[in-house]
């Protein structure tokens, strides 16, 4: 039960009751610290506010989860699905093209407003493939429109071709920066972004993969 009581509390009590954001920093006892790192909001790892991006993974991670159980012959509770299409309606509400261009800003105030409007690769591979596990689960179009959408963002400003790799940030003019992730440290999320969308929701990524052997 773990894995599901750690959504149930982070995501459908918590999210749930703030319009499905993403509330990331707590106290012991789980009560939300809003104002965490206001004075530093664009760190790398624990910004102020809340994360399109986490609410894109989020919203996958649930759909594992009821994968994950319903192929264990567990029954599974409706709000799973529905908190991972709120997770990703108002994350593409709030974070996409909320500045006057495309791409998916780093954070956003408890008022959906962008605190950091920079663009983070990471960010869009977990957009993508949030999108391609709706996809999976509903067949719905809306999900593919949004899954072709940010794959060419992702083609077109994120993946360089001359020198190889990801670009891991653009500022809010989509230009190449440098200000919270130099460098090109992380392989993980752009691998991941490649292989999700082309295995099924549950087992796990790994069992999955050692499967095709």
């Amino acid at each position: 039960e773990g894995g599901g009581s750690i959504v149930e509390r982070v995501i459908h009590e918590h999210a749930g009751a703030n319009n499905f954001q993403v509330i990331e920093h707590f106290t012991q006892d789980w009560q939300p610290l809003a104002d965490y790192n206001r004075e530093n909001p664009a760190d790398g790892f624990r910004p102020f506010g809340t994360t399109p991006g986490h609410a894109f993974e989020w919203a996958r991670l649930v759909l594992h989860l009821e994968a994950a159980r319903r192929q264990a012959g567990r029954a599974n509770p409706e709000w799973l699905l529905d908190d991972a299409r709120q997770l990703f309606a108002n994350a593409c509400q709030y974070g996409w093209d909320v500045d006057g261009a495309p791409g998916i800003v780093y954070t956003l105030d408890w008022q959906n407003q962008p605190v950091v409007r920079h663009r983070l690769h990471w960010t869009h591979c977990e957009a993508a493939a949030a999108a391609a596990a709706l996809l999976q689960r509903t067949g719905e179009q809306q999900y593919e429109d949004w899954y072709r959408c940010f794959w060419e963002f992702n083609e077109t400003l994120f993946i360089d071709h001359e020198h190889g790799s990801w670009r891991h940030e653009l500022n809010e003019r989509n230009e190449p920066s440098a200000d919270i992730w130099p460098g090109k440290p992380d392989l993980y999320h752009a691998y991941q972004a490649t292989l999700l969308p082309v295995l099924p929701l549950a087992p796990s990524l790994a069992s999955a993969l050692a499967g095709l052997e």
